[in-house]
């Protein structure tokens, strides 16, 4: 029988759907040993062992990371999922609207990654540290303005961290564009609409949540050992510059 121990080991945030169940599923096809969290279990059977958290508490977090090492003996990789924001008119958005979508963004992957380091930096692979931003973080976000503010801080908290871990933990960030998930409806309204969306992007479609699965699993691999304080965009090739059509129809 083979020895569990020597598989790697993957914490993904907010698992039970979307992008994160996406990433879950992908992580334990390569081998690892998953483990993945939220507030609410999941609806159905996912290939990994669940655990209760809020990930905007510092505490719950720590007890997190302490009951998957509890559980598994070690932690290899960090994925830091969790987020989202619904739309809101940034003139009218409450300090606590604002500041719940702060804490969730951009200092919930803080506090996991705090708490990642601390076991990695102990062992003798060190460890590698993904969270999962927006392109929103990278263009102007109407709608999201306080999300995109969140997800720009966090391209710039991956690079300081890179900096301050190395060399034993290496961190990065997957800049993700529109996804296709069961939520899509919520910002790209129905499928009419996910189509015209779908057509501004000159890769021709939606992303799936393997795509970034994909890039995350790259970026914790031995392929990628000497990429650290990257952004990589994953997001079709963009978005076509609106002046071109604007041209087009003139």
């Amino acid at each position: 029988m083979a020895d569990s121990t020597a598989q790697p080991v993957a914490l993904i945030t907010g698992g039970s759907r979307g992008v994160g169940r996406g990433i879950v599923e992908a992580f334990h096809r390569a081998g690892y040993r998953v483990a993945t969290c939220g507030r609410r279990p999941p609806e159905g059977e996912i290939p990994a062992s669940f655990h209760t958290c809020d990930v905007r508490d510092p505490d719950q977090v720590d007890a997190l990371v302490a009951a998957v090492v509890s559980v598994h003996g070690r932690l290899d990789v960090l994925v830091n999922n969790a987020g989202g924001s619904p739309m809101a008119d940034a003139a009218t958005a409450s300090p606590r609207f604002s500041e719940a979508i702060v804490r969730l963004n951009l200092l919930a992957p803080l506090h996991c990654a705090q708490a990642a380091n601390r076991v990695m930096q102990t062992q003798p692979e060190g460890g590698c540290i993904v969270s999962v931003a927006s392109v929103s973080a990278i263009r102007p976000s109407p709608g999201t303005a306080a999300y995109g503010a969140a997800k720009a801080g966090l391209l710039n908290l991956t690079s300081s961290l890179a900096v301050e871990w190395a060399p034993k933990v290496r961190v990065n960030a997957v800049t993700a564009g529109p996804i296709l998930t069961e939520q899509a409806a919520l910002h790209y309204g129905d499928a009419a609409g996910q189509a015209a969306v779908a057509a501004t992007i000159p890769a021709g479609r939606l992303g799936l949540p393997d795509d970034v699965a994909q890039a995350c699993l790259w970026l914790c691999s031995d392929a990628a050992s000497w990429v650290s304080g990257a952004s990589l965009l994953v997001h079709g090739g963009g978005e076509a510059p609106a002046f071109l059509a604007a041209a087009r129809e003139g």
